[in-house]
C-alpha cells in the first residue's frame, strides 16, 4: 500500500487576516513567504516555501489539509487506492497546483466530508532560508511535515478505517479523555506517517461548531515555548490549557487561541516513532501533568 508522507500544507479559511497575519508573524514566528491576489496570506515554518495558506474567506476554520507523496507515481496510486474505496478523486488543475505551490495535486474529500489534497513536488526555497520574525531558534519541521492536527470526525471507526487502510497511515496510539469543561468522555485515535508521533488525531462529535480543534507547531528548543508563553500573556493572546506534558507524544507544550477561535498547540521536544518497534499504545488521560484550563 502506498501511504502519504507528511503534512505538507495546511488550508484556513479566516475572517479577519490583518489578524491572522499578525498573530502568525508576532506570535507564532511563522515567517511571511507571499501574498495572493485574493488575499491569500502565504506562511512558512521552515525550508517549504508554503506551509499555512491563510484565506480570507470567513469560515474561521480547516478549509482544506494537503498530503504530500514522493512522486508522480505514488500520486496515482494513492489515487487509485481511494478510488478503489469508493471516494471520489478529482484532478487538480494547472491553476490549483500553482497556488498550492506543488507540481501537481488531487482533491478529495475524508468519510467527514473534510476537503482534502494530495500532491507531489513542493515549491522549495532553499535560496531563502528560513527565519522567523522572533528569536527563536525555529521549528521542526522538514520530513515530519509542517506539524500535526486535531480534528472533529463524523464517524469514529470510518475514519479510523479511511486513515489507515486506504491512506496508509499508521496508528500510534488512542487517548480517553474527558473534557474538563462539560465532563464528557472523548477517544482519540492517534496517527502518524513519518516519525512524528502523530500527524493528525481525531475524535467523533455530532455538529462540531469548527472541525480544527488545533494544530500544533514544534520549536527546536524548549526555552522557544517558555517565551512564547510569556508573550502570550504580554501581548494579551488568550491561553486556553497552560504548560504541561502530554501522556502520548509526551510534547511540552502550551494552547493559545488563535483569531479563528480555534487553538493552537505551541511544543517542544515530541517523541518520534520507529515503525520497525512502536507498538499501538492506549492511555487514559491526555497529560502527565498540566496543560489545565487557564481560560475559557
Amino acid at each position: 500500500m502506498e501511504c502519504i508522507t507528511q503534512l505538507g500544507y495546511l488550508g484556513l479559511s479566516v475572517s479577519n487576516i490583518g489578524q491572522w497575519e499578525q498573530f502568525a508573524t508576532q506570535t507564532l514566528g511563522l515567517q511571511i513567504s507571499g501574498r495572493e491576489a485574493d488575499g491569500t496570506l502565504l506562511l512558512r515554518n521552515d525550508e517549504y516555501q508554503r506551509r499555512l495558506l491563510v484565506h480570507p474567506t470567513g469560515k474561521d476554520d480547516l478549509a482544506y489539509i494537503g498530503w504530500e507523496v514522493t512522486d508522480e507515481h505514488a500520486l496515482s496510486r494513492v489515487a487509485d487506492q481511494l478510488k478503489a474505496a469508493g471516494t471520489e478523486v478529482r484532478q487538480g488543475t494547472p491553476a490549483e497546483a500553482k497556488a498550492r505551490g506543488v507540481i501537481n495535486l488531487m482533491a478529495f474529500r475524508d468519510p467527514s466530508g473534510i476537503p482534502m489534497e494530495i500532491f507531489y513536488g513542493p515549491l522549495m526555497a532553499y535560496n531563502a532560508p528560513f527565519q522567523s520574525p522572533r528569536p527563536i531558534s525555529g521549528f521542526v519541521a522538514g520530513e515530519h511535515g509542517f506539524g500535526h492536527m486535531v480534528i472533529t470526525m463524523d464517524d469514529f471507526e470510518k475514519s479510523i478505517h479511511f486513515y489507515r487502510d486506504v491512506l496508509g497511515m499508521r496508528i500510534s496510539d488512542f487517548v480517553e479523555v474527558v473534557r474538563p469543561t462539560t465532563g464528557q468522555q472523548l477517544r482519540l485515535a492517534f496517527f502518524h506517517c513519518n516519525p512524528r508521533h502523530h500527524t493528525i488525531a481525531f475524535y467523533a462529535a455530532p455538529n462540531p461548531p469548527k472541525r480544527l480543534n488545533h494544530f500544533m507547531l514544534q520549536t527546536r528548543a524548549l526555552d522557544d515555548v517558555g517565551a512564547t508563553f510569556n508573550l502570550c500573556q504580554d501581548q494579551g493572546v488568550p491561553i486556553s490549557r497552560g504548560l504541561g506534558r502530554h501522556t502520548n507524544d509526551q510534547m511540552f507544550s502550551f494552547y493559545l487561541v488563535s483569531p479563528s477561535g480555534f487553538e493552537i498547540e505551541y511544543g517542544w521536544g515530541g517523541r518520534v516513532v520507529d515503525d520497525s518497534t512502536w507498538q499501538v499504545q492506549y492511555h487514559q488521560g491526555g497529560s502527565i501533568w498540566g496543560h489545565r484550563p487557564l481560560t475559557r
